[in-house]
């Protein structure tokens, strides 16, 4: 079984800053790309960034500049620093990580319950 829990969400004024974590647990033997989507009301659920196991990265344009995505493989968790925070990035950010879960015995992706960011101000 594997679990991706998010934490870090909240409400944050307009050019305010969060940090957001996603931390994988399970019976875990790797962890290839992993990855940050939103989803606002009413709106499709969009890739905002994705990152490879070996740290390559991946941007929307939307996020260009303001977002960081890193993670640590020793840790099983991934990170999303956003700086300079927009009204329109208001949304549930949920991850995704592509896993070799030891008890299934192949590659799956998962997807974790996701966090609530508001930018209001």
């Amino acid at each position: 079984q594997v679990q991706l829990v998010e934490s870090g969400g909240g409400l944050v004024q307009p050019g305010g800053s969060l940090r957001l974590s996603c931390a994988a647990s399970g019976s875990i033997f790797v962890i290839n790309t992993m990855a940050w989507y939103r989803q606002a009301p009413g709106k499709e659920r969009e890739l905002v960034a994705d990152i490879t196991r070996d740290g390559s990265t991946n941007y929307a344009d939307s996020v260009k500049g303001r977002f960081t995505i890193s993670r640590d493989n020793a840790k099983k968790t991934m990170y999303l620093q956003m700086n300079g925070l927009k009204p329109e990035d208001t949304a549930v950010y949920l991850c995704k990580a592509e896993v070799f879960a030891v008890s299934v015995g192949r590659l799956q992706f998962y997807w974790g319950q996701g966090t609530q960011v508001t930018v209001s101000s």
